[in-house]
């Protein structure tokens, strides 16, 4: 994970919460809380990967390729699920920035 992060405004589809985004080594992420979930979501040329918890915070971190993708895996621990985004966009997986908002994510 980098240590570089920037709090910012989310795009429309956040509904309640907190948002916020970071950017570093060319991948932008956008942490957002909607109805039912936190979604941490990378962006990279042109690839994304998501990371998406339930509202609450407790249960198991599931990967899609996208905030409206399907779930490809799951896992409990927040690193292991980053492993799999910076696998999904081909990056190392210290470079994928995460806002603060998003520190807390996992069991």
């Amino acid at each position: 994970m980098s240590d570089t992060t920037a709090d910012g405004e989310a795009g429309a589809e956040s509904t309640e919460g907190e948002s916020s985004e970071a950017e570093a080594n060319g991948i932008a992420a956008r942490y957002e809380e909607t109805d039912g979930e936190r979604l941490l979501t990378f962006s990279a040329d042109g690839a994304e990967a998501t990371v998406a918890q339930n509202v609450d915070g407790y249960a198991m971190l599931k990967v899609r390729p996208g905030p409206n993708g399907d779930e490809l895996e799951r896992y409990y621990g927040f690193d292991m699920a980053l492993d799999h985004a910076a696998e999904l966009l081909g990056v190392a997986v210290n470079d994928l920035p995460v806002p603060d908002a998003a520190a807390d994510m996992g069991m």
